[in-house]
């Protein structure tokens, strides 16, 4: 077997994540096409393949020690990115329609590449912010899971990303190991926009020294219309 392929296979495994021949094959493609995009487009820091896996995919994957993947039939990646961690998701749970939502429209050109290549199907991208989704009565409040890796503070990320959940659903934030004060901090916005923290689970990849903090936020009611505000004030003026 091929180096690469083995090499993720076990990263993979180590975790518990068990992935088929074919989608170790998209992840790789997928990868080789992030590595050849990267080289005229900013897509990522991280470029070795072995960090990679680690640092983007296994990462990406790791949402399934604390979601029932197999019960989710919607998901929004908001912030998405060169499509982490949706892309990733999308490949491991095929049944679910995925949503990657950016505000770069190079990014959803590569992206959308990514998609026909791979032959990803119920997958589409959307260029917009995320505040602005809102106004598309067709995403708020829609999805069963709404993701994002995207760099903001909790406070702030809540706002963008909870409206969008559906009640019942879940929201979950990728962030750092020391994530405390930030989870406090965003208590308040968490209430105010329907949403109850389920659990944080803090985690190091196994034989590495990759740490990570996966912040699960049900949504137990409606969020207030007025939310997400316009004009960049969840960024300015977070909920706190």
């Amino acid at each position: 077997m091929d180096e690469k392929k083995q090499f993720l296979i076990d990263r993979c495994n180590a975790e518990g994540i068990i992935l088929s021949d074919e989608q170790c094959d998209k992840l790789l493609s997928y990868y080789e096409k992030v590595i050849e995009t990267n080289k005229v487009m900013n897509l990522t820091a991280i470029t070795d393949f072995k960090e990679f896996v680690i640092k983007h995919f296994v990462d990406s994957l790791m949402i399934s020690k604390v979601v029932e993947m197999d019960k989710i039939s919607t998901m929004l990646d908001v912030g998405t990115g060169a499509g982490f961690p949706g892309v990733p998701l999308k490949i491991a749970f095929p049944h679910i329609k995925v949503v990657l939502l950016d505000s770069l429209n190079k990014r959803l050109n590569f992206l959308n590449e990514v998609i026909n290549s791979l032959e990803l199907k119920d997958i589409c991208t959307i260029h917009a912010r995320a505040e602005e989704l809102q106004s598309k009565g067709e995403h708020r409040e829609s999805y069963d899971l709404v993701v994002s890796r995207a760099v903001a503070s909790l406070p702030s990320l809540c706002e963008f990303c909870i409206p969008y959940v559906k009640t019942g659903g879940i929201f979950v934030s990728y962030k750092s190991k020391n994530a405390e004060e930030e989870i406090k901090s965003a208590k308040k916005a968490i209430n105010v926009l329907g949403g109850k923290i389920d659990k944080t689970s803090k985690f190091t990849l196994n034989n590495t020294d990759y740490e990570r903090c996966l912040v699960v936020i049900d949504k137990i009611k409606n969020t207030p219309a007025k939310y997400p505000r316009s004009g960049g004030k969840a960024l300015k003026t977070p909920i706190v």
